[in-house]
């Protein structure tokens, strides 16, 4: 979840002189909450397969403000794409009807459509979506966006994801804002995993300069804050939380492995005959497979390991000498549960390809494709 409030405090900077002094508190600069947004989502693994998604929001900037809540439903329909229908309906706005699409054009590209119907007072307004994008090495990947109808516009963008480092630079040419951005975030490798960010936009709005940082207040908590300056928006401050919430208590937790167990059983002969198929033409031999948090030697005591061994799961999806993770969560895979609910997890796989030894490692929801084109 996300709890974000915006205070305004330009007069801090650039203050209104009055008229008559000797008003009461004139003497002090007048620092304001102008806007507050909360949000909050839950995704329910129904299937190996499916997904549902809960998600909600409330906004209020100036004295004005709405809420909204969304359904959908997610499908992995292949190893190479997912469809999601979603559901949402709020006071601001009528009732949505979406349909969502994503699916791997090559190993290092990718497409994604958005079909979305939205229902007003003015009748149907139609939104359509489309993304390309396409993996320029290892840590970049560039998009190209196309958007027609609700604020139609084209963008194109490219970002740098490290693991000290997060670079954005984009261009948009749409209805009814045009503008440049550009921002850098750094990340600390420390236990409370600290980020300082910056950014600057520009276009036919104005100019924003935007500078602040976030910090891990305790194990599911984040805080951040981000000072503004704009022209001719003013001066603002935001203050965000993101919490982290436990979707499942222990109980359940310890539910979901043992049903994990017992697909894993299920999968021994189907794994054993797929290993003999594999071995004969020298294919894809999954070594060893860890899914869950893994932590480096600075880390707090506290912060211990919390991985499972998923050789066996992951061994059965291999396919004519090929491994196709799409991007979505892997808690979801069958064999696979959620080790540590509510944290940043991993898979980390061993594997054997031609007789060699190769090893990788993805995010939770980012695809994989195994072995890789130049292997």
């Amino acid at each position: 979840g996300t709890i974000s409030v915006g205070i305004d405090a330009t007069d801090l900077f650039d203050r209104y002189e009055e008229e008559y002094e000797d008003v009461s508190g004139s003497g002090f600069p007048q620092i304001e909450i102008n806007k507050m947004h909360i949000s909050q989502s839950i995704e329910a693994p129904l299937t190996a397969t499916d997904t549902a998604i809960l998600s909600g929001s409330l906004s209020t900037q100036n004295g004005n403000g709405g809420g909204s809540i969304n359904f959908a439903l997610r499908r992995v329909t292949s190893a190479k794409g997912w469809g999601e229908l979603e559901f949402g309906a709020g006071d601001l706005q009528g009732p949505l009807f979406g349909l969502k699409l994503f699916r791997n054009l090559t190993p290092r590209c990718f497409v994604t459509t958005n079909c979305a119907l939205q229902f007003s007072s003015r009748g149907i307004r139609p939104g359509l979506t489309t993304v390309l994008a396409r993996n320029l090495d290892k840590n970049t990947v560039g998009y190209l966006q196309w958007r027609w109808g609700i604020q139609s516009a084209m963008n194109t963008s490219i970002v740098r994801d490290t693991k000290t480092s997060h670079f954005t630079v984009a261009l948009q040419l749409g209805i009814p804002h045009s503008f440049a951005l550009i921002s850098y975030q750094h990340k600390f490798q420390d236990d409370d995993q600290t980020r300082v960010k910056g950014s600057l936009k520009a276009g036919f709005f104005g100019t924003v300069v935007e500078y602040g940082a976030e910090r891990k207040i305790s194990r599911h908590s984040v805080l951040g804050a981000a000072v503004s300056i704009g022209v001719p928006q003013g001066v603002s401050l935001k203050v965000k939380e993101l919490e982290k919430q436990r979707e499942s208590t222990a109980t359940d937790i310890l539910q979901k492995k043992q049903e994990a167990e017992a697909a894993v059983r299920l999968m021994q002969e189907s794994v054993r005959r797929i290993i003999e198929a594999e071995e004969s033409r020298m294919g894809l031999i999954i070594v060893n497979a860890w899914y869950g948090k893994f932590v480096n030697d600075k880390s707090r005591k506290s912060e211990k390991v919390k991985v499972i061994d998923v050789t066996v799961p992951l061994q059965c999806l291999v396919k004519d000498s090929k491994l196709i993770l799409t991007e979505a969560s892997k808690a979801g895979l069958p064999g696979f549960y959620d080790p540590c609910v509510g944290e940043d997890k991993s898979l980390k796989v061993l594997y054997q390809f031609r007789g060699a030894l190769h090893q990788v490692m993805a995010l939770d929801s980012a695809a994989l494709r195994i072995p890789k084109q130049c292997e």
